[in-house]
């Protein structure tokens, strides 16, 4: 049985650790504010100028004034701390982010991500998902396994890149992959969700891949 969001979310958020700096993107990755381990400090940053962000607003308590960079309600928190989006970037690109969690429209085997444009389609541009992916320590892509166009794994992305060999884990509905961006061993399945088989996973992927023994096992 495929992973909902929610499970998606909290499986990503597996992946914070205690002091860690993070950035969420739009959708999915949103969610993972709400699976923070207990007691673990992790503080999130948005690049339109905002340092230790608190859960999403119950409807009715949210303050028009105070969003992420998706336009999004947040809440504050007393350590919460504002300033420019030129210092928000800096911090990006100066390496200080130590994780960003993403969503995706493909991801290709050797790392490489392309999440802000369809061709034809009018957008906004690309937003900080370039500055992200080339400054964060680590970078986590959440998304569905497949489109309504078949699988958004791939041998190569056909989409604008937005960053060549950027993406360390993929998180999907079916699966967990850890990719080997910058050596030989490429893309390896190291987790499958609950009741997903091996053979579905490999219908629904372009991208070549391996099977980690737990993966294999499960």
């Amino acid at each position: 049985m495929a992973w909902t969001r929610e499970q998606m979310a909290a499986r990503a958020a597996r992946e914070l650790q205690d002091g860690f700096y993070v950035n969420l993107g739009i959708g999915i990755p949103t969610l993972v504010s709400n699976y923070i381990p207990p007691g673990m400090s992790v503080v999130l940053q948005s690049e339109n100028g905002m340092l230790g962000m608190g859960p999403f607003p119950y409807e009715g308590e949210e303050d028009a004034d105070l969003i992420n960079a998706g336009k999004q309600t947040v809440t504050e928190l007393p350590m919460t701390s504002y300033f420019s989006s030129a210092d928000s970037f800096a911090m990006i690109r100066g390496g200080h982010i130590d994780l960003s969690i993403l969503g995706a429209m493909q991801v290709a085997e050797n790392g490489d991500l392309a999440n802000w444009m369809i061709p034809g389609k009018v957008v906004k541009g690309m937003g900080g998902a370039m500055d992200l992916v080339a400054g964060v320590k680590k970078v986590v892509v959440v998304m569905e396994h497949v489109s309504k166009d078949g699988p958004k794994l791939l041998h190569r992305c056909t989409l604008p890149l937005t960053g060549e060999r950027v993406v360390d884990l993929v998180i999907t509905d079916l699966g967990v992959f850890s990719i080997d961006k910058h050596g030989a061993r490429g893309m390896s399945l190291i987790e499958r969700a609950e009741g997903v088989s091996l053979d579905e996973i490999r219908s629904k992927t372009e991208a070549a891949f391996t099977v980690a023994e737990q993966a294999r096992a499960a």
